[in-house]
């Protein structure tokens, strides 16, 4: 065998998917050029560091946005934030949300993550990823590493190829199952054109794999391999498949048996979990959400991190920089930041009251009041967006306030207090941003090293799981006690016994709603969203799911965001200056930050009540989504499962094309949901 060209390589991909500082398994670097043929098989340190590289092709890379970006939605390894664009978190128009004149497999819109057949080129796309963990898979138990050595080994390789494959049928349905390593494609090589297997297998051979991980791998790892897949990750992930089987996108005639397999196996992982010291992050205290927002920050022993993706703050010019982009994209550019992760309002507007109750409730202990919208809200909110007037500290601002205002100059046009540019929706993120994180003077550096990880499963999302599988499978009380026991580490008040649900308890149709909306709040602006409306069918405006479980579905709809403006005496606030700035001796009209409170007021906080009351008016901000045409979100159902585009098909006439899609020899054969 000719010396492997993956490791001429592997040095390279090492260094560059580095896991926090305190994350050891991925820093430690060997010189691989030397190694010939199977060499790899033999040695337990090169064989661990080929492990380590397969890891780092599913990882983020370097600056990656982490928390919205998903690999799903990319060729060749990298993550983008089209997906979450494709829903109501972020605006913005995509191949998948925009005006077709046709549904055609030589569009964009015929989803490219599949990919194109192997190549004699490395590069870090679906097949090769395949190929590599199926060729480690088939030479490991040859040689002579010892057998609990392989065998942990072995378990991580099963989880990322069924990760791999969960990826695949999520989008298209069924595809090729490849399960030993193909021979690079030179010329015209029938050898590795291998038709579509039916869904169902596809499935089969993922839950397969899960269980083979599962029974490999250890519970925990030790702090120097935190990171690592446990046995309760691939439990988890089991979970989240079985659940996304069993979901309408799949399951449209709503067969119990699916329901129950999930349940089974989100159960399995829950226990599995907590046996090994996985659980909600509580650190903290539950009150006013104090626990929910630092969990984000903690990093080895994170009893939430069930899947996590881990980033260093390591320098620029450092071989091992791996930074998380997140930081910096959520952080203002008044502060260097790149402000280019603009929430909606449609979320914004999604949490809750302090009792659970929705803001147009009646019934609602706390009473919404559209003047002052932060007040008494679901204390997720705080901790997740960052809206005009609000706390956004960091290192070097622990008090430091986001001011995202407009006022018109004597031309008439706004002008905003953000002299650096300001975001999109007038609200910021929250989420996952750390106090202590560095900003400076330098744009072209604010925040950049952040080595905050992200989440890709939090435990959090198991107890969800757990709770719409019980739904599905008609166990009603014990799906919402899934969602309480969310809002109850939320902080949420408990008021009618239920957090807020008490009106929904028995209904299952409504109890499926609640448990999306739900997701909708604890996991926003964490690549989930797309997903979940697409498994229930939520976008097209008569989507039979969508009446069915009380939801709005997306199409015909446009993102918004916030536009606050300064009034004086009651008129639209025109001025040369910031109104609430003072400049010398005066201010315009008031002070936004006063050395001294006007009477009966006590601090910042109940100032920001008084300007809210007396000089701010809020609007709706309708320029997020493309404005030089009436353009509305536009979901095609074909999109369900995706077709197979022309590069792919081009390649192989073994390939089916999904039903409900063309293709060069005809309309599409292949049924997804078989």
């Amino acid at each position: 065998m000719r010396k492997l060209t993956i490791l001429t390589m592997m040095l390279a991909c090492l260094a560059l998917t580095n896991q926090s500082c305190k994350d050891k398994f991925l820093e430690d670097k060997k010189d691989f050029t030397a190694v010939n043929g199977d060499d790899v098989f033999k040695d337990p340190v090169l064989a661990q560091a080929y492990v380590d590289y397969v890891y780092g092709l599913f990882l983020p890379a370097n600056n990656s946005q982490s928390f919205v970006a998903t690999m799903d939605a990319a060729e060749n390894g990298t993550y983008n934030n089209v997906f979450t664009q494709t829903t109501d978190e972020l605006a913005g128009e995509t191949d998948f949300n925009k005006q077709w004149n046709a549904i055609s497999f030589i569009n964009n819109h015929a989803n490219k993550y599949f990919g194109q057949r192997m190549g004699a080129n490395i590069a870090n796309n679906v097949w090769t990823r395949m190929k590599e963990i199926n060729l480690f898979l088939s030479k490991i138990d040859l040689y002579g590493i010892d057998e609990a050595t392989r065998n942990k080994m072995k378990g991580q390789l099963y989880f990322w190829r069924a990760f791999q494959y969960f990826q695949l049928v999520r989008m298209y349905g069924g595809v090729p199952l490849i399960l030993e390593p193909q021979v690079p494609i030179v010329g015209n090589n029938e050898a590795n054109s291998i038709p579509r297997s039916a869904t169902s297998e596809c499935i089969a051979q993922i839950v397969k794999d899960l269980d083979l991980a599962k029974s490999l791998l250890p519970g925990k790892w030790d702090a120097g391999n935190w990171g690592r897949i446990t046995s309760g990750a691939a439990a988890a992930l089991k979970g989240r498949v079985l659940l996304t089987y069993a979901s309408p996108q799949f399951n449209p005639n709503d067969s119990r048996d699916r329901w129950e397999a999930a349940y089974s196996a989100n159960t399995e992982a829950k226990t599995l979990l907590e046996q090994n010291g996985f659980g909600l992050f509580r650190t903290g205290g539950e009150a006013n959400g104090k626990a929910w927002g630092d969990m984000f920050l903690k990093e080895v022993d994170n009893p939430e991190a069930v899947i996590v993706y881990g980033f260093n703050n390591a320098a620029a010019t450092s071989t091992a920089v791996k930074n998380n982009g997140w930081e910096q994209a959520i952080r203002p550019r008044e502060l260097s930041g790149a402000g280019s992760i603009s929430p909606t309002k449609q979320i914004f507007d999604a949490f809750p009251m302090l009792d659970g109750k929705n803001i147009d409730d009646p019934t609602s202990t706390y009473p919404y009041d559209s003047k002052k919208f932060y007040k008494n809200r679901d204390p997720r909110f705080s901790k997740t967006f960052v809206y005009n007037g609000a706390l956004f500290p960091y290192a070097n601002g622990t008090n430091y306030r986001q001011w995202t205002y407009y006022w018109k100059n004597d031309k008439g046009a706004y002008v905003s207090t953000e002299t650096r540019g300001s975001n999109a929706s007038g609200i910021y993120l929250r989420k996952g941003s750390d106090p202590a994180a560095s900003g400076t003077s330098n744009a072209a550096a604010g925040f950049q090293q952040s080595g905050t990880d992200y989440m890709e499963m939090r435990f959090a999302e198991v107890l969800l799981n757990l709770a719409e599988s019980a739904i599905g499978a008609d166990k009603l009380m014990e799906g919402l006690k899934g969602i309480t026991d969310i809002r109850a580490r939320a902080g949420l008040e408990n008021k009618d016994g239920s957090y807020g649900l008490s009106s929904i308890s028995g209904d299952r149709n409504k109890l499926f709603g609640a448990v999306l909306n739900e997701r909708k709040l604890e996991l926003a602006y964490e690549g989930k969203r797309f997903y979940d409306l697409r498994r229930w069918k939520l976008f097209e405006e008569d989507s039979p799911t969508a009446q069915r479980i009380g939801v709005k579905p997306l199409n015909g709809t446009r993102r918004t965001g916030l536009l606050i403006t300064v009034k004086n005496n009651g008129m639209d606030y025109t001025g040369a200056s910031d109104p609430l700035v003072r400049n010398g001796s005066s201010v315009p009209v008031v002070e936004r930050q006063p050395s001294t409170y006007p009477a009966g007021i006590a601090n910042q906080d109940q100032y920001l009540d008084y300007l809210y009351d007396n000089y701010f008016v809020i609007a709706e901000k309708d320029d997020l989504d493309p404005t030089n045409i009436p353009w509305k979100f536009r979901w095609y159902t074909e999109y369900y499962f995706f077709g197979l585009n022309q590069t792919i098909l081009s390649t192989s006439p073994y390939l089916q094309q999904t039903t409900g899609w063309d293709s060069m020899n005809g309309a599409g054969t292949f049924d997804p949901l078989k």
